[in-house]
């Protein structure tokens, strides 16, 4: 139990030592992607679980290459290359197929504070490997002065979860909680739920409330924009675009809107004020219609890539790839990224 929650504890037995999966991050491993590719295949894993597990990392050798300025195949996982990581990392591939959810999402991901200890010295937390893999995700920090999000648990969520933010409207049939071992003030426990979307009734589109705010700008640097509009995303706006406007003494503006749920009211607020050089804010609230929406993903010969498909009444409507995935795989094999476009949608028209 965690402060009155009980939950389940995993422990990982190698050579009779039990990893308590705390948080010391000084293992002595030194396996790269070939060897670790190598082990998973030759197990008796699905294909499906296999596949996963060497996607997860993948990702790694991607984020630790980038960190160290190596190529892939050259890149030796330390902590996450521990036999306990690995069996951490394969297990959540084995929960994912068992379960086959049609979606899995994440609040944001909860850091922490303080120092850990990793293989080349002790670092700030998130640990460069965290940080590097929690990239574009929403984060937060501060819950607990230790290390709550480990690369290893970073790489799960990052590999896996579609979208991070707060709970849409669920109807919640299971809940479970994954016990950590440190004793702390707060739970230190994983909850999960098990849930239906309340939306979408009948295949029809969801409706829900929404918050247009918006504000008129002269005055500033263009240059500008860019660094605001990903600040408001990055605190979780759906939606933020620019509109050319004409204001009062024939002044050429923009018009900067902000679309986010009501909630976000305060926060958008703030950050308007005082990233932009408006001096007010406008809000309302509107309702927002969306159709149902699927993720897969499939396999091209430039990689995986993440498809998003719109559903009205049980039928697929249309699909589209992922731009991030799309960007990721031209970068890699060094083509236009029409290219990738060109490819998923082949693929798609032809059933693949």
């Amino acid at each position: 139990q965690r402060k009155g929650i009980s939950g389940t504890k995993v422990d990982v037995v190698i050579d009779e030592i039990p990893h308590d999966h705390g948080h010391n991050h000084d293992h002595q491993n030194h396996r790269n992607l070939e060897d670790i590719s190598r082990i998973i295949q030759g197990s008796d894993l699905s294909q499906a679980v296999k596949d996963r597990s060497i996607m997860m990392f993948r990702k790694l050798a991607e984020a630790e290459g980038k960190i160290h300025n190596q190529p892939i195949e050259e890149v030796h996982f330390h902590e996450v290359g521990a036999t306990d990581s690995i069996v951490d990392i394969v297990g959540a591939a084995i929960c994912i197929e068992s379960i086959a959810p049609d979606m899995i999402m994440s609040s944001a991901v909860e850091l922490g504070g303080g120092f850990v200890k990793c293989e080349h010295g002790i670092f700030p937390v998130p640990a460069p490997a965290t940080a590097e893999i929690l990239a574009g995700i929403p984060v937060k920090s501060g819950a607990a002065p230790y290390e709550m999000t480990t690369p290893t648990g970073a790489l799960i969520l990052a590999c896996n979860a579609v979208k991070f933010g707060p709970m849409q409207d669920l109807r919640i049939s299971r809940t479970a909680y994954g016990i950590g071992n440190r004793d702390m003030d707060i739970p230190n426990v994983l909850r999960v739920h098990l849930a239906e979307s309340t939306g979408h009734a009948n295949g029809l589109p969801e409706t829900r409330k929404a918050l247009v705010m918006e504000c008129n700008i002269d005055d500033m640097n263009p240059e500008m924009y860019g660094y605001v509009m990903e600040i408001l995303f990055g605190l979780g706006a759906d939606d933020v675009f620019i509109t050319p406007v004409m204001m009062k003494k024939a002044r050429p503006a923009s018009k900067l809107t902000v679309l986010c749920s009501p909630d976000k009211k305060q926060t958008m607020t703030e950050t308007l004020l005082t990233h932009t050089t408006s001096l007010g804010v406008r809000s309302y609230e509107v309702d927002k219609t969306m159709l149902e929406r699927e993720f897969t993903k499939i396999q091209t010969k430039y990689g995986e890539v993440t498809v998003k498909t719109a559903i009205y009444r049980g039928k697929h409507l249309k699909s589209k790839p992922e731009y991030e995935d799309c960007i990721r795989l031209a970068k890699e094999h060094g083509i236009p990224v029409q290219k990738i476009y060109d490819e998923i949608s082949r693929q798609l028209n032809n059933g693949e």
